[in-house]
């Protein structure tokens, strides 16, 4: 069965500038019970999750000023977030929607975050809209408790993933892969195992054919036992902070790329829906939608 995690407040109400990116974590699971694709069974929400848990990644200093709400005021503007104990708690319970979806993939080959992606976040920092990495938790959960012992994180986003790279740059079973544009946000970047920088312009087919030339080397080097995966749409032309200039369309061959390599060796897949940002709010849906549209066609 397709698990999806999707809670309402990961959609709940942020000052003016904010609230527009936030919508599509309400219309994605909305689309996609309208498409018939799937039921409420289908939909779980995630708890919050245990200080211990997260102490396996982030800083324990920075995470007191989070769950205490005295984060200095410079590294509130750096997460470009007023700090609120709401916005705390949605980020607490997106990561372990992370969490409950690895174990959901273990079972059923694949499992979905509507939100997450929380790549910017880093060990004792937030950035860019991210205060506590989903995935990283979750890669950390799987190492702590021996379910996991070589992990592949695949970053489509556009952004690269900065957090990621510094949370598992001295982790061995571990390995960062981020694909993003190059003069984007983050400006300082991290080292991930392997970063591809991409010029602004790209189009589709050098897009695509990059990634084809790329991931399945790479699996076949690293031999991970579970992979995640941050599908993020804001490659598309559309987007207004993404600078790349794909289709729709391939987008989409990007999600069945990866999900076809995932599931014909039989690896686990946890996918984290990560950035868009194209002005309407249809496009970012439905290139969204795609991605659960090709994963049930792949393993359902």
């Amino acid at each position: 069965m397709l698990k999806i995690a999707y809670d309402p407040i990961y959609a709940h109400p942020l000052p003016a500038g904010h609230r527009f990116p936030m919508l599509k974590y309400e219309l994605i699971p909305a689309q996609l019970l309208h498409e018939g694709l799937i039921n409420e069974e289908n939909l779980f929400s995630p708890t919050e999750l245990d200080e211990e848990t997260i102490l396996f990644t982030h800083n324990k200093t920075y995470w007191e000023q989070l769950r205490d709400l005295t984060l200095p005021p410079k590294e509130q503007r750096r997460t470009g977030f007023p700090l609120s104990a709401r916005l705390v708690e949605r980020e607490i319970r997106i990561a372990k929607g992370t969490i409950d979806g690895c174990h959901y993939a273990l079972e059923h080959g694949i499992a979905f975050n509507v939100a997450g992606g929380t790549h910017h976040a880093g060990s004792n920092w937030g950035e860019g809209f991210c205060l506590l990495n989903d995935q990283a938790i979750a890669a950390n959960c799987l190492l702590n408790k021996g379910i996991s012992s070589s992990i592949l994180i695949i970053d489509l986003d556009v952004h690269q993933g900065n957090g990621t790279a510094e949370i598992f740059q001295q982790e061995p079973r571990v390995f960062t892969f981020s694909m993003h544009g190059d003069k984007n946000f983050p400006f300082r970047k991290e080292r991930s195992d392997l970063d591809i920088p991409l010029d602004d312009g790209v189009e589709d087919e050098e897009y695509l054919r990059i990634l084809y030339d790329t991931l399945p080397r790479l699996i076949e080097q690293q031999k991970p036992d579970f992979i995640f995966y941050l599908s993020g749409v804001d490659i598309l032309a559309t987007d207004k902070l993404g600078k790349l200039s794909l289709t729709k369309e391939a987008c989409k061959a990007r999600d069945r790329f990866v999900l076809e390599q995932c599931k014909s060796r039989g690896i686990p897949v946890q996918v984290s829906m990560g950035g868009g940002y194209s002005p309407d709010i249809k496009d970012i849906v439905d290139a969204h939608c795609n991605t659960f549209r090709v994963a049930d066609e792949l393993y359902f």
